[in-house]
Formats: structure tokens, sequence, C-alpha cells
């Protein structure tokens, strides 16, 4: 499982926390951040911290988990055992990764 849920309800009020955030918003913003916070018995901090914590979690896994069908699993599978030979646009990468890390 992904880390998902690692902060949610698990991070003591200020106990751990030694960074701070500052940001600004209009006082609507602040009003419906205040009035969720209400809703869910939180403070205003413990509910935006949660809800940007879940949202970057979100954004990471997007971003760097990859989900296969199980026939996309087999052909990855398939390619790493038995790689197609190189061809010439490869080799004029790896000519030019060589050529500038060289330098």
């Amino acid at each position: 499982m992904y880390a998902s849920k690692a902060y949610i309800g698990v991070m003591p009020r200020t106990a751990q926390r030694q960074e701070r955030i500052s940001f600004r918003l209009s006082s609507q913003s602040k009003a419906k951040l205040e009035r969720a916070a209400a809703y869910a018995d939180k403070t205003l901090t413990d509910f935006v911290i949660d809800v940007a914590l879940q949202k970057a979690d979100s954004v990471v896994r997007e971003q760097e988990v990859i989900a296969l069908s199980p026939a996309g699993w087999a052909e990855f599978q398939r390619m790493l055992l038995h790689p197609p030979k190189p061809n010439r646009r490869l080799k004029k990468a790896f000519a030019e990764h060589a050529r500038i890390v060289r330098s």
C-alpha cells in the first residue's frame, strides 16, 4: 500500500511540527476552510495540513507509480528479459551521452 494515509490522525498537534509555512488567502477562502475544519472537528491548522498532505500523496502517486494491466506487466517482463537489439537512434543517444559525461 502506498503511504496515502500515513499522515492522517498520526501527527500530534504541535509536538513534532518544527517547520512553518505562511500563505495569504481571501477572507472567503479562510471562512470556507474554517467552516470545513469545524465540520471535521479539527483545528484550522490540522485540517489544512491533513488535506494538503492527502493531495500531496495523490500527486506524488500519480507521478511516481506505474500501474500495468496483467498483459502490460507480462510485456514489460518480456522486454526486460529479452530486450531488442540497439538501433541506430539508441546507439547515437548513448554516444551523445558518453560525450557529454566525459566533458
